[in-house]
């Protein structure tokens, strides 16, 4: 029965010698040290994604349930493609295809194009769930709004979005779950985050059990707290009387 070795992510990366403290200083960087720096790399990618699915997703959306059928086709167009084609092939087209075809793009780091590959990903999926949410409502919200007097855009503004938002709270949470746990696709252009820290480091310490074990630690506690945090959000600007309200 093989025998379980925590130490190992106290164990320089380059002598294998283990320090004390678990923390390298100076020039000795531990395993330990590599495991909090991919898992910044991790939030980072994820943060960044996240900000990018909900600016795009929401615009899209709402395009989808506007009266006019260009914008309506203009949504469904980007929310279908970036839906129906694999996480880990939208990567690569990012990463190799693209920068072939559009020149300027070989200079953005790699990080940028997994964000962007993963924050487009993502928007079409919010905004399916946006789409739903503005069409749950009922229509004569949307009919008092501009017989008030307001622009098309103002009633989306103030009497359709703040409602429809708060509906669509509990899937949003799940969607920036799902993107914490995308990200590892990350690993596949080089990005040093948990997923290709577990690879690279399982090889070269031979310890599998304790760096996957880490790394499904910290996925968890990362997804754990978003859902903790959006279920907070979720309570505090429910609306009365709202499908999910008392929850």
């Amino acid at each position: 029965m093989a025998t379980w070795d925590w130490q190992v992510f106290c164990k320089n990366t380059i002598d294998g010698e283990v320090i004390p403290s678990c923390f390298g200083s100076g020039g000795d960087i531990t395993y330990l040290n590599w495991l909090m720096s991919a898992w910044g790399w991790t939030l980072s990618v994820s943060a960044l994604a996240l900000v990018v699915a909900l600016a795009v997703g929401s615009l899209m959306g709402i395009l989808r349930t506007t009266p006019n059928k260009w914008l309506v086709f203009i949504g469904d167009a980007w929310t279908e493609t970036f839906r129906n084609i694999p996480l880990l092939v939208q990567i690569f087209l990012w990463y190799h295809v693209l920068p072939a075809l559009i020149p300027p793009l070989r200079q953005v780091p790699s990080f940028i194009l997994v964000v962007l590959a993963l924050g487009f990903f993502t928007s079409a999926r919010i905004a399916e769930q946006v789409r739903a949410g503005i069409q749950s409502l009922p229509k004569g919200q949307r009919y008092a709004g501009l017989a008030m007097g307001l622009t098309l855009p103002q009633t989306y503004r103030y009497v359709l979005l703040p409602v429809a938002f708060r509906i669509v709270i509990p899937p949003l949470t799940s969607e920036s779950m799902n993107i914490i746990k995308n990200s590892s696709v990350a690993f596949a252009v080089s990005i040093a985050e948990l997923t290709m820290y577990a690879l690279q480091v399982s090889e070269e310490t031979s310890k599998g059990i304790e760096i996957y074990l880490a790394v499904t630690g910290l996925y968890f506690i990362s997804a754990f707290f978003v859902n903790r945090l959006a279920l907070f959000i979720e309570h505090r600007v429910q609306v009365p009387g709202m499908l999910g309200a008392g929850r």
